[in-house]
């Protein structure tokens, strides 16, 4: 069956409200999705398909402490601390970076796509990986590349608000994303990992703080190994010694060099009609760019593509060449 003729099938059993027979072709478009390759599009109907139906089994009022009740709970406290629950596309090839970095993340990727090897040897497989340098180097970005790799769906969690605003459920409200993201194998990105060392300075609760540290000692401990923590800070020295030494992995990203300056500007051309002729200039472009982040490497080219297209609207028979005196000039006023 074609994923048209699973669609026609989804809108005549929802409109006749037959939920049997829908969430039968649901599944059955899901799994033909996945023979199909389109993975994201899989897990995203799956995703849909299991909010939907606890969305059901919590509708209505509920009495306090009952399983209604709690789930309900659940959902209000995920609703409040996910940032962003998505599927990627990025891959290794979207990622720049120097070699120990990338080879580093090719041996973590085929331990999960090698997972029941390891298994069959009960040998443990890496699932933490600590993810830090500057802002704008590429924490986020390496994250949603494992996502893409490992085809997982990723939650986006941002620690820093979570701890801020609700220090006396922070243990909770962790745990209970850590349950979530159990549930379906997917991936924990958390953002400001370093908000629990911070909050050590401020006029805090102490004894709450090394309450939250031992509940997440105890997930990372406990954790399945099919699902993967992902943690980003700009600051490491702020991070618990203990907390540090459970990731399996911990990788330094820095800002690119001219290297990896040109590498990105490639990168973001490709597949596109537009290049850069004038070497010379572009020689100086790279240098400008030398220090910044790759954010703001990208974000400037980009806009210099749109404003040389715009120059170039009215003209016929024109190359589509980047204009390098405009992308010079914004990154100077971009400074």
């Amino acid at each position: 069956m074609t994923q048209n003729a699973y669609i026609k099938e989804i809108v005549r059993y929802g409109l006749e409200n037959d939920q049997e027979n829908l969430l039968a072709v649901l599944n059955q478009l899901i799994e033909h999705s996945r023979k199909s390759k389109r993975i994201n599009f899989a897990l995203q109907l799956q995703s849909i398909l299991k909010e939907g139906l606890k969305h059901q089994q919590t509708k209505g009022l509920a009495k306090v402490g009952s399983q209604k009740f709690l789930l309900k709970e659940e959902e209000r406290i995920i609703d409040e601390l996910v940032i962003d629950k998505l599927t990627s596309d990025y891959t290794l090839e979207n990622l720049i970076s120097n070699k120990t970095v990338r080879e580093e993340l090719q041996y973590f990727l085929k331990e999960h796509h090698s997972i029941h090897v390891l298994e069959d040897f009960s040998l443990p497989v890496s699932n933490k990986i600590l993810f830090y340098g500057p802002s704008g180097c590429g924490k986020t970005l390496a994250s949603y590349v494992v996502a893409g790799e490992l085809e997982k769906l990723i939650y986006v969690i941002n620690l820093g608000a979570i701890v801020s605003s609700k220090l006396g459920e922070t243990s909770k409200n962790i745990s209970t994303i850590f349950k979530k993201a159990a549930t379906e194998d997917s991936i924990i990105f958390l953002d400001e990992f370093d908000s629990l060392g911070k909050v050590r300075d401020y006029n805090q609760d102490h004894g709450e703080m090394k309450r939250v540290v031992n509940t997440i000692l105890q997930l990372f401990d406990y954790l399945p190994q099919e699902t993967i923590v992902i943690a980003a800070t700009n600051q490491v020295n702020m991070i618990d010694e203990a907390l540090l030494r459970r990731f399996d992995l911990k990788l330094k990203l820095e800002l690119p060099n001219k290297t990896q300056i040109r590498e990105l500007i490639k990168l973001t051309l490709q597949n596109t009609p537009f290049k850069i002729d004038d070497k010379k200039r572009l020689t100086r472009i790279v240098g400008l760019l030398e220090g910044q982040s790759y954010y703001f490497a990208q974000k400037t080219l980009i806009n210099a593509i749109k404003r040389t297209l715009f120059s170039l609207e009215h003209k016929k028979d024109v190359s589509l060449n980047v204009d390098l005196c405009i992308w010079e000039e914004i990154i100077k006023t971009s400074n």
